[in-house]
């Protein structure tokens, strides 16, 4: 196991620590952050030991480091989009070339798996590559049809928001805090990203690669600093925000953002649902489990805590899936050899705790698991599968998000189906059957924002020309796809008429005779005739 102590300038390189924690690195990384005198240390997973202090922002810090954004947006914005196209795509080359210092960084902040690591780096490269190469494309305006065809024209456009704020949570540091970032870079924005207290490393990194790649250093500040303490500070000086955390949060955050009437993206909390159906190939659904339980620790929001499995299979499929949770290797390495990696904080690794403890007292099983593991670090637990859970159980309804996990068994796929849209989620779901068709058909009675057939999670996060969001309490907007990036614009209409004057007063009967017969023959037409039409203009 790999021993990692907290790293200063001066200190002498050491083989003890991953790549990453090179001292000169983290110095430079710390000169992005505006400082102001204090200084906050974070707890690494696989030790306890202190990582480096981190410079903690306050309110007025954030302000002036909005202000600079803002006063680099405009240039940016008037960089035509194929060169913000380029420099995203030069950054996911960038990405590419630092994968292992990533990955590096990753876990030693957050404690992950190197294998978790590394899909969280090439999901990362996915999504600058796809919006390198689709921006403009997303972006292109319209035409729109108008009251008056030939003398009145409408087209439609998209205009950067201007400075978007990105709050993103400690687990996926990579992924959630820059893969939000480049759609709205490549829209135009200025972005202010607020650095969670526990993994701002990862975070700083990517945007000194994002610099090198050409963005301009101003254009995508970062901040640090507690929620409690400059949350509302980043709020009060952007124009839209993007965040993703829990759902107490998230409704805390929306109700400011109205208050100052922007928009947000929200993706919230999930207790995310698994179906395996009486045909399903139990072999398969039994991996897909695992992988959907236990990656990243349990630590993820589209992860699966709850399973319902038709009577048929029950046993087959708790056997298979029970098997495979055992022969998970546990680690705090920094190679491929592990499958699960440790919880991020002590606070999860207490709440995982106080689920499974609860689960007991009040009579679930424990089938494999249940328990905490210092014996290979501070914040491990063991992978845990639990049966026999029941309603009055708080692992029942609320979400642990750790690598806890609970089997039910249903005699239908209609019980299924009403067990999983019980609560008041709705971010992810999947459903294991070999008949595709009942399976998609299956898929669109479940309340969610994404559903994957035959698959955990990974097929609807990876299908990056798709939506992905959550509904109910899961979350308002969607990431990915057309709608991840239009959502940092502000739609513009621009109508010309070749007629400038006002129409004389009487004409109005004539031309209100017109318009209704306009009409009438429109409702006669197919509605193809009125679709929408791109056009080629200047963005």
């Amino acid at each position: 196991m790999t021993s990692v102590r907290s790293p200063e300038v001066g200190d002498p390189p050491s083989a003890d620590h991953p790549r990453a924690v090179d001292p000169a690195l983290i110095h430079t990384l710390r000169t992005q952050l505006p400082h102001t005198g204090a200084l906050r240390r974070a707890a690494a997973p696989f030790t306890g030991q202190p990582l480096p202090g981190v410079p903690q922002a306050n309110p007025a810090a954030v302000a002036e480091t909005a202000r600079s954004a803002r006063g680099a947006q405009d240039s940016w914005a008037r960089t035509p989009i194929r060169e913000r196209e380029a420099v995203a795509r030069r950054f996911a080359r960038a990405l590419i070339e630092n994968h292992d210092l990533l990955c590096d960084l990753m876990q030693w902040e957050t404690g992950k798996a190197r294998v978790h690591a590394a899909i969280e780096v090439q999901g990362v490269i996915s999504v600058a590559s796809y919006y390198g190469r689709t921006g403009a494309e997303h972006l292109r305006g319209r035409r729109a049809r108008t009251a008056v065809p030939g003398i009145v024209s409408a087209r439609v456009g998209y205009r950067p928001k201007g400075l978007v704020g990105v709050i993103a949570p400690w687990n996926y540091p990579l992924f959630l805090a820059v893969g939000d970032v480049i759609p709205a870079l490549v829209a135009g924005n200025a972005v202010l990203s607020k650095a969670d207290s526990q993994a701002p490393w990862t975070l700083l990194l990517a945007r000194k690669l994002a610099v090198e790649a050409g963005l301009p250093p101003a254009v995508w500040q970062v901040v640090a600093g507690s929620g409690a303490e400059i949350g509302s500070a980043v709020i009060d000086a952007v124009d839209y925000l993007c965040f993703t955390g829990s759902t107490a949060t998230g409704r805390a955050i929306a109700r400011q953002c109205a208050d100052r009437l922007i928009g947000a993206s929200l993706e919230l909390g999930g207790k995310n649902p698994m179906i395996v159906c009486a045909d399903a190939d139990v072999d398969a659904a039994a991996t897909g489990a695992v992988q959907a339980c236990f990656s990243n620790a349990g630590q993820m929001c589209i992860g699966v805590e709850r399973i319902y499995v038709h009577e048929r299979v029950y046993s087959q499929f708790v056997d298979a899936f029970v098997g495979r949770t055992r022969r998970l290797r546990l680690g705090s390495d920094y190679t491929y050899a592990t499958d699960m990696g440790s919880l991020t904080s002590r606070r999860q690794l207490e709440t995982t705790t106080a689920h499974v403890e609860d689960a007991v007292a009040k009579g679930a099983t424990v089938l494999t698991g249940g328990r905490p593991r210092p014996d290979v670090g501070p914040l491990f637990h063991d992978p845990t599968v639990l049966a026999d859970v029941t309603a009055a159980m708080t692992v029942y309804a609320e979400e642990t998000f750790g690598p806890v996990v609970s089997v039910y068994r249903v005699a239908s796929e209609d019980e299924a189906v009403r067990l999983a849209n019980e609560g008041e989620y709705g971010l992810s779901a999947s459903v294991w059957t070999k008949d595709l068709g009942r399976g998609r058909a299956l898929a669109r009675l479940i309340v969610a924002g994404a559903v994957n057939v035959n698959d955990g999670y990974l097929s609807a996060i990876a299908a990056l020309g798709a939506p992905m969001g959550g509904m109910r309490s899961s979350g308002v907007g969607r990431r990915h796809g057309r709608e991840g990036i239009v959502r940092y614009t502000e739609s513009q209409t621009v109508t010309t008429q070749r007629v400038p004057t006002p129409y004389p007063d009487r004409m109005r009967a004539g031309l209100l005779r017109v318009m209704n017969s306009t009409t009438r023959l429109k409702l006669a037409l197919p509605s193809r005739f009125f679709m929408p039409q791109p056009f080629r203009g200047r963005r």
